[in-house]
C-alpha cells in the first residue's frame, strides 16, 4: 500500500468559544455563543470552557509532547473586533493569537486558522446577522485584518466552519431566532455567507499568494436504506442538500441543480444580485476541509407524510434522537449494519473513505480532514483515562484515510477533534472528545488539570510512525 506523505499534517483541533473561556476579558466583546442559553440547565455554558486562554502555553507544550505536526484552532472574531466592525481592532486580542502562533511555531507545529467557527459577534447579530448583506464587507475586513497580522506565519486558512450546520440548524447554532428561521431566511443567509466567504478567499489569495485557503464542511455520507429506487433517490436528494449545495457554491461558483430544485419547492430561493455569481466563480479556494463524524441512511418520504424537523440527542442515551423527514424528498432511518455512539451517531469508518473519494472525484483539490473524533463519557480512575474505545475509533478512521489515499485521493492532513477536552456544542462537558483530559465537570471547575489520556500516547506513536503503526 501507499503510505501517507512525508509532510502529512498530523494534527488536532479546537474552536475558540469551546476551549478558551475568558469570555469577557481583555476587551473581548460578546459573541452569539456567550449569550445563547444551553439546551438545558444540566449543561454548562462556554464562559470558562477549558480555560485555554490562560493555559495556552501548557496546552501547546502538551501538543508538542504528543508530537503534533499541526494544530487547527479558530480566532474569536469578537476578541479582534468586540462589536464585529469596530474602527480599530482590539490589540490584546491580536496579541493573544500572535503569541499562540509563535509558540506553535517554536515547536514546529503548523497553525491552521479558522476565521469563523460559530461565534459571530453578538453586536452584528443584533444588526441582522448573516441576513444583512453588509456582512460581506464586514467579514472580509475582519479576514484581511487577520491575514495582515498573521499571514507571514500562517499558511493554512479556513474561512467558515460547517456553514451547512449554521444554515440547516440555525436555531441550535444561534444564527437565527426561532421566529426568523424560515427556509427562505436560512437560504438567503446562506447565499450572503457564501459571498462573504468568496470575498475573504479572494483577499487571502491576494494578500498571501502562497497560502492554502478553503472552508470546512460537516460532511455526511448518505446511504439509501435499500436498493429500492425511491430510497436511492432520497439519499441523492439529501446528499445534494447537505453537501453539494455548499461545496458547489464554494468550489464551482454555482448552485447545485438538485439543491436549487429543493429551494424552489420550499419557496426558499435566495435573492441573487448582479455580480453575485461572478464573485462566487472567481473566488477559487485551493483546498477542502472535511469534518467527518458519521454517515446517515435515508428512505423515501412520500408527499402525504408529516414533516419532522429532527432533533439531536441531548441526553447521551442511545435511541433518543428524532429523525428528520421532508415529504417528497427524504426521511432518515437507522442503519442496522452500524453501531452508534451514546448520542446515536453511526460509527462508520468506511463512510469516511467514501466521503473522501466522493469529494476528491468531484473537485480534484487537496483535502484535509479538519475534524474527526469520538465523543464519549470518559472516566478518570486513579489519575488515568483508559479510552480504548476512542483509540479503536481513531484507528479505524485513520486506516480508512490510508485506504482513500490508495484510492487516489490527495489527502494532506488529519486533525483529531479534539486536542483537549472542551465544551461540546450541544452536550456540554459530559461528552468528551479530547486526547487530553481536563479535570472539570459541567458545573464544578475543580482544578482544570490537564491529564493525557491513553489515546494521547497512542496518537503520539501514530504520528512518529507517519501512520504506519496503528
Amino acid at each position: 500500500m501507499k503510505r501517507f506523505k512525508k509532510n502529512f499534517l498530523w494534527g488536532a483541533a479546537t474552536s475558540a468559544y469551546q476551549v478558551e473561556g475568558a469570555w469577557n476579558e481583555d476587551g473581548k466583546g460578546l459573541s452569539v455563543q456567550d449569550v445563547l442559553a444551553p439546551p438545558n440547565d444540566t449543561i454548562c455554558d462556554f464562559k470558562v470552557a477549558s480555560d485555554h486562554y490562560h493555559r495556552w502555553k501548557e496546552d501547546v507544550a502538551l501538543m508538542a509532547e504528543m508530537g503534533l505536526k499541526a494544530y487547527r484552532f479558530s480566532i474569536s472574531w469578537s476578541r479582534i473586533f468586540p462589536n464585529g466592525d469596530d474602527e480599530k481592532p482590539n490589540e490584546k486580542g491580536l496579541q493573544f493569537y500572535d503569541q499562540l502562533i509563535n509558540e506553535l511555531l517554536k515547536y514546529k507545529i503548523e497553525p491552521i486558522v479558522t476565521l469563523y467557527h460559530f461565534d459571530l459577534p453578538f453586536a452584528l447579530q443584533e444588526r441582522g446577522g448573516w441576513l444583512n448583506r453588509d456582512m460581506i464587507d464586514i467579514f472580509d475586513r475582519y479576514a484581511r485584518t487577520c491575514y495582515a497580522a498573521y499571514g507571514d506565519r500562517v499558511k493554512y486558512w479556513i474561512t467558515i466552519n460547517e456553514q451547512n450546520n449554521l444554515i440547516m440548524h440555525a436555531i441550535r447554532f444561534g444564527t437565527l431566532k426561532k421566529e426568523e428561521a424560515s427556509y427562505k431566511n436560512r437560504y438567503e443567509m446562506n447565499h450572503i455567507m457564501c459571498l462573504a466567504q468568496a470575498k475573504a478567499t479572494k483577499s487571502c489569495r491576494e494578500m498571501i499568494p502562497n497560502a492554502k485557503v478553503g472552508l470546512a464542511l460537516s460532511y455526511r455520507t448518505a446511504y439509501p436504506a435499500s436498493c429500492k429506487p425511491e430510497d436511492v433517490l432520497a439519499a441523492e436528494n439529501y446528499r445534494a442538500m447537505r453537501n453539494w449545495l455548499y461545496l458547489d457554491l464554494a468550489y464551482r461558483g454555482e448552485y447545485n441543480p438538485i439543491a436549487w430544485a429543493y429551494l424552489e419547492a420550499h419557496d426558499a430561493t435566495p435573492t441573487i444580485l448582479e455580480g453575485d455569481m461572478d464573485m462566487l466563480k472567481s473566488a477559487k479556494p485551493n483546498f477542502i476541509g472535511i469534518n467527518y463524524y458519521r454517515s446517515t441512511t435515508w428512505t423515501a418520504c412520500h408527499e402525504n407524510e408529516k414533516f419532522v424537523e429532527g432533533t439531536i440527542n441531548l441526553k447521551g442515551r442511545k435511541g433518543e434522537s428524532i429523525y428528520q423527514a421532508d415529504p417528497g424528498w427524504f426521511k432518515e432511518t437507522r442503519n442496522p449494519y452500524l453501531d452508534v455512539t451514546d448520542w446515536d451517531w453511526a460509527i462508520d469508518p468506511i463512510g469516511l473513505r467514501l466521503a473522501l473519494r466522493e469529494v476528491y472525484d468531484r473537485y480534484r483539490l487537496p483535502i484535509m480532514i479538519t475534524e474527526n473524533g469520538l465523543g464519549a463519557y470518559d472516566s478518570l480512575v486513579n489519575g488515568k483515562v483508559e479510552d480504548d474505545y476512542r483509540i479503536e475509533y481513531l484507528r479505524k478512521h485513520i486506516h480508512a484515510c490510508l485506504q482513500a489515499v490508495n484510492d487516489g485521493v490527495d489527502l494532506i492532513g488529519y486533525c483529531v477533534w479534539s486536542a483537549i477536552d472542551l465544551v461540546s456544542v450541544n452536550n456540554g462537558f459530559s461528552k468528551r472528545y479530547g486526547l487530553i483530559y481536563v479535570n472539570r465537570d459541567e458545573h464544578d471547575l475543580k482544578d482544570l488539570k490537564r491529564i493525557p489520556k491513553k489515546s494521547f500516547y497512542w496518537y503520539r506513536d501514530v504520528i512518529q510512525s507517519n501512520g504506519s503503526n496503528l
